[in-house]
């Protein structure tokens, strides 16, 4: 923007005059975590907020993952039949703690930009931290299942391995990068098209059915030994999450060469390739929210 101010203000009279920010401001992820501490004030509001008023508080975060779980072993386990494969309590807890960090990843995530138009409107602050504040949130509360699911693959008879601590590590990483990509880039489209909270109850109901939870791999492997349809359900993000803690917390605690324990090929070839992919569609939403934001205030009227 080229702008022609008087001579008299001692001033040149042709000057570039950019976007207004403060020195040394820096936008997008980076900007976040160099305001930490706003960023810790901000998930401290997030879970403040998500609790006012409630008689269990965070205990909720337990219960309902319990009823769920509760709900998969004792009804769908016994009415699908596979209550005897070996483990499956570990199988299907191992797989829904991935699956609920997703979806509430995704859900929190999408609204967190029209949740906080106050913020966007007042503060000047890289808009990307109430997607990132959504996620932390969704890892504090996921931390604490990690927690159980380990002391019950311990009362299993878990077997420490250096591959199952690699596979759950990399689980981790593929599902943290990949709900941040999701949610940055639904937080910005959902600014301009409020459909995308509705679209997300969608992708939150399809996603439970198109991952190994309530059913093994090894289902999917005996009806499609390999063709295209294999090839493009471990494709999803999701699925490579969840093998991949189940070979973490449930294969350990399986008898050696158990026929329903089959995994798919190259897992951790798949998983490096996922988070590789992953890390780059974090870059991909970052400028998709980049050209988006530009208009916000517009849309949070």
């Amino acid at each position: 923007m080229t702008s022609t101010l008087p001579h008299s203000a001692g001033v040149s009279a042709d000057v570039r005059l950019g976007p207004l920010r403060p020195p040394g401001d820096t936008t997008g992820l980076f900007g976040v975590f160099q305001r930490r501490y706003l960023l810790k004030l901000l998930v401290r509001k997030e879970l403040r907020v998500r609790y006012q008023g409630s008689l269990l508080g965070v205990a909720w975060s337990y219960v309902k993952p319990l009823i769920r779980f509760l709900t998969y072993v004792l009804v769908i386990g016994y009415v699908i039949g596979l209550h005897k494969l070996p483990g499956y309590p570990l199988h299907v807890f191992s797989a829904m703690i991935v699956v609920t960090f997703f979806t509430e990843t995704l859900g929190a995530g999408t609204k967190s930009v029209v949740k906080n138009k106050s913020l966007v409107r007042k503060m000047n602050v890289p808009r990307e931290m109430f997607p990132v504040a959504s996620l932390l949130v969704t890892i504090y509360h996921a931390l604490p299942q990690y927690l159980i699911l380990f002391i019950g693959c311990l009362i299993a008879d878990w077997r420490f391995s250096a591959t199952a601590i690699a596979a759950g590590l990399l689980s981790f990483a593929i599902l943290v990068t990949f709900s941040l990509a999701v949610s940055l880039a639904f937080s910005a489209l959902n600014v301009w098209f409020r459909d995308f909270q509705n679209f997300v109850e969608t992708i939150t109901h399809l996603v439970m059915w198109s991952v190994p939870m309530i059913y093994t791999f090894q289902m999917i492997a005996s009806r499609t030994h390999g063709n295209w349809i294999e090839q493009a359900y471990l494709a999803n993000p999701i699925v490579e999450a969840v093998v991949l803690a189940q070979r973490c917390f449930w294969v350990p605690t399986l008898p050696p060469d158990t026929p329903e324990a089959l995994l798919p090929a190259h897992l951790f070839e798949r998983g490096l390739i996922t988070l590789a992919v992953s890390i780059a569609l974090i870059a991909v939403a970052q400028r998709l929210f980049t050209r988006l934001e530009v208009k916000f205030a517009e849309h949070l009227l």
